[in-house]
Order: C-alpha cells, then sequence, then structure tokens
C-alpha cells in the first residue's frame, strides 16, 4: 500500500492505538509474525503504509519496540509484524497469544524507493530476518510488474531450516520474482548454493549496473560485503538502499538513542540511499 508517510493514524505522534492479535504464524524457532488489527474497525480500515516503514509496538508495563511491517494482510485486514524473541517486550508479546491486547502508534520513516525506480531492475538483497522488512516491496513490485524490469530476490540464512517465508516462495517466483538462495551451513536436502550472501551478487546473470536498483537489509556487516559486490558489478553508490536496525525509542528523533552520525534511523531512515549514510556504516561504535 503506497501512501504518505503523514497519514499516520493519529495527528498525535506520541498516541498509540489499541490493537489485538488477529492470528499468529509460526515462522522459524523465536520467530513468529503477529496479525494485528485495530480494534477500532475505522482505524483499521484507514491505516496505510509505505514498504519499508515501521511501527512502535507498546506493551504497557513492559515497553516499546520498533518493528518494521512485513506485510498487509488484504483478505483478513490485518497488518503483520514478523517478531523475533529478543528481550523483554518481545518476550512478552509472544506470551499473550491470540487475543492479546496491545498499542500500536505509527507509521514512521522512510520507505524502499518504488516511486523513484519505475522501469528499473529490481535488486532484492537479504539476511536472515531482514527479508522481514523487504517483504512488501516484493509484494508492491510483483503487483505492479509492467512498472518495473526484472525483480530479483537473493537471500541468504544459516541453514534451510532458517529460511523465512518458505511457504511463500513458489507464489512468488509465479508472479515472476527471481530468487536465488543461500545458506552457511548444508543440511541433507537442500539443493542451493552454500556460501555466504555477496557471493550471489558476484553470481547474478545477466546483470544490467546502469538500469539496475538495488535493496539491502540484513546484518550490518552483510550489507557492508554485500555493497562491495555490487560496486564491483557496476552499480553505483546511488543505485543502492539499505535498512537500518538502530536502537529507536521514540520513533520520532527527539530520544537520540538511534543517532548515526548526523542522522537520526527514525526519522531519517530506516531507509537510506547507501551513498548519504555510508561514511558512518564504517565507524566502529558510533
Amino acid at each position: 500500500m503506497s501512501v504518505p508517510a503523514s497519514s499516520a493514524i493519529a495527528e498525535n505522534p506520541w498516541l498509540g492505538q489499541s490493537v489485538e492479535i488477529d492470528a499468529i504464524t509460526p515462522e522459524l524457532p523465536g520467530v513468529a509474525t503477529y496479525h494485528l488489527r485495530f480494534r477500532d474497525a475505522e482505524l483499521n480500515s484507514r491505516y496505510r503504509f509505505r514498504p519499508g516503514q515501521f511501527n512502535m509496538l507498546y506493551l504497557p508495563g513492559v515497553g516499546e519496540i520498533a518493528i518494521s511491517l512485513s506485510a498487509a494482510n488484504d483478505i483478513s485486514g490485518t497488518w503483520d509484524h514478523t517478531i523475533r524473541v529478543a528481550g523483554n517486550v518481545t518476550r512478552t508479546l509472544a506470551g499473550l497469544g491470540v487475543g492479546g491486547k496491545l498499542a500500536l502508534r505509527g507509521p514512521y520513516g522512510t520507505s524502499w524507493p518504488l516511486d523513484e525506480c519505475a522501469g528499473a531492475d529490481i535488486i532484492l538483497v537479504a539476511g536472515g530476518i531482514g527479508l522481514a522488512p523487504l517483504r512488501p516491496a516484493i509484494h508492491a513490485a510483483l503487483a505492479q510488474r509492467k512498472r518495473f524490469g526484472p525483480t530479483t530476490l537473493l537471500y541468504g540464512a544459516r541453514s534451510p531450516d532458517m529460511l523465512l517465508y518458505r511457504r511463500d516462495y513458489e507464489a512468488w517466483t509465479d508472479r515472476g520474482l527471481n530468487m536465488s538462495a543461500t545458506v552457511d551451513r548444508f543440511q541433507p536436502g537442500w539443493s542451493g548454493d552454500v556460501g555466504v550472501v555477496p557471493l550471489l551478487v558476484d553470481r547474478l546473470r545477466p546483470l544490467k549496473p546502469a538500469n539496475s536498483v538495488m535493496f539491502l537489509c540484513g546484518p550490518e556487516v552483510m550489507m557492508r560485503y554485500t555493497v562491495r559486490s555490487a560496486l564491483e558489478r557496476g552499480l553505483r553508490k546511488d543505485q543502492i538502499w539499505v535498512s537500518l536496525e538502530r536502537n529507536m525509542q521514540c520513533a520520532v528523533g527527539l530520544c537520540g538513542h538511534c543517532q548515526l552520525g548526523p542522522a537520526f534511523v527514525c526519522k531519517d531512515g530506516p531507509v537510506f540511499r547507501y551513498d548519504r549514510i555510508e561514511p558512518f556504516l564504517n565507524v566502529e561504535g558510533l
């Protein structure tokens, strides 16, 4: 769904709206997709987001976390967030179950620049759970196939059983997505590549660098080496966008927890054009 970021459901950026867990889809050990619905039907009907944006999910008495949207479910009318258990908030959320209630505010942040990429070949590169913020971009690109050139997903995980959204792959490829996957560790029955994600960029054929854009999300070390491979293949720095995951606490650039050089990831990102953020990604401890 593509609308301006200003279409946040509340004019007050600090005001959370009540949502309910409509369903939960287990994905991987410690990872699940939570299908959230606004308890106010009118709010649910007018909520919109752009691929790559995030929401703040708040559990009273526990805390708040920033989570990228991983899909809009048009059939059930829910808003999907794929979440890995990693701390008190996510652990408490995992214990709520279907019917559990929490607060949501958003959407916030920048998005994947699909509107700027009409006519271009789109290369999406993800590592691990970094596929979640890219999933809405995949859906949008496949829904508008005539607007873009070939769309390719290069995806890597630690092992075959850690590949996210495997149930979606056949439908994606049937709709025209070119997909290659790689894993760090071989398991019996795996017939795909074994190795790191940048190798998929090295092997990508055909590639038209002058007419390609790359959207990239995953561990920062993976993104740095993937960008290096992309540059060696002829892409320019201004043809690459990355999504960053930092400690976002207020979502509006006031608290400073997500500051990266002169930028605030929550309001200037999480999606950045690579040439604008490159000097700060390689500074240890920044």
